[in-house]
């Protein structure tokens, strides 16, 4: 039987009414759990001690980590935290590259294949993997793009891989105002790109049959998620809505009507994920992290437990697995 390791974002590791916790505790919580196999989350400056003390103290392992990136400005950051994964025990590298370089112009796809080579040549040697992020407000928020990358990288002999966080993708389905980000309505429109699970040429099976996904986030949401009026960004605008309670809200707990099965296309294309990691030994998915977390976009403002949230997912997904793997 495979292993697939379930963790958990340490920016999901919250107090009962939500609020941040210190570094200490947030391990001491995530490890008394007795769900999570690891936190996901990469240490600041002058923080890397601590992450390393706290992880030792609760014997709870750093495997993943993860940041935003501009191009132009952060490429250096990147490195620095490849660096600082070997020396934690991280794996992987969640790598974030925003759609616009530090000068302005919109990243080319060129240029993002150039950073990830660079980073994947570094990798190669620190023991971590970066992976490519499929994910709002970056390059890869027009899903077409994902695939060009890939190939670029592919042409260049070297392995392309991918953090899949599919609720990216469920949250867009019938969902008119989220289709007009980066034009995806014109990728749709033409049949490039297909959002829905229930379709054999999902653009997520797509990666998955070329085994790209070496990561995963697992955040549930469902079509045309509701907006977050809970909470809103500088410019006053809402949170776009990427996150949809697991386990039925309270009274009051939530700003909109919860129905179960409006959450059947994330757990679908869930499944998928993990039924392909089964199935195919050249998979090189090597764990799954738990991602519900407290932000405008996402469920930031909310009265439910996001901590509770994320246990209730992670046991989801491990049954799951342990249904579907050999």
């Amino acid at each position: 039987m495979k292993e697939l390791p379930i963790g958990i974002t340490g920016l999901g590791v919250l107090s009962p009414d939500n609020t941040t916790v210190d570094l200490d505790t947030r391990f001491k919580m995530a490890c008394e759990t007795q769900v999570f196999d690891y936190l996901d989350q990469t240490p600041g400056p002058g923080e890397v001690e601590a992450f390393r003390a706290a992880s030792e103290r609760h014997g709870l392992p750093l495997r993943a980590g993860g940041f935003y990136y501009r191009l132009g400005r952060d490429d250096e950051l990147l490195m620095w935290h490849l660096r600082v994964g070997r020396d934690l025990g991280v794996q992987v590298h969640n790598v974030q590259i925003f759609t616009h370089h530090a000068d302005g112009h919109p990243v080319s796809n060129e240029e993002v294949a150039d950073l990830y080579l660079r980073a994947l040549e570094l990798g190669e040697r620190t023991g971590v993997t970066p992976c490519l992020e499929v994910h709002v407000n970056m390059w890869s928020e027009r899903f077409s793009r994902v695939a060009e990358v890939g190939e670029l990288v592919e042409r260049r002999g070297a392995p392309y891989y991918l953090t899949l966080d599919h609720s990216h993708v469920i949250f867009k389905i019938d969902n008119p105002r989220e289709q007009l980000v980066q034009d995806l309505q014109a990728d749709i429109a033409s049949g490039r790109t297909i959002l829905d699970p229930a379709s054999a040429n999902c653009v997520i099976y797509e990666w998955l049959q070329r085994n790209w996904i070496r990561h995963a986030h697992a955040r549930a949401t469902v079509p045309a998620n509701p907006l977050n009026r809970w909470a809103h960004h500088p410019d006053g605008s809402p949170g776009r809505g990427i996150q949809y309670p697991f386990i039925e809200p309270g009274p009051g707990e939530w700003h909109s009507a919860w129905e179960p099965g409006r959450l059947d296309p994330w757990k679908q294309a869930m499944r998928a994920v993990l039924a392909h990691h089964a199935r195919d030994p050249k998979s090189p998915l090597g764990q799954v992290t738990m991602e519900f977390i407290p932000f405008p976009d996402y469920g930031g403002g909310a009265r439910y437990s996001i901590l509770a949230n994320n246990i209730a997912c992670a046991k989801w997904v491990r049954d799951t697995w342990n249904q579907l793997s050999p």
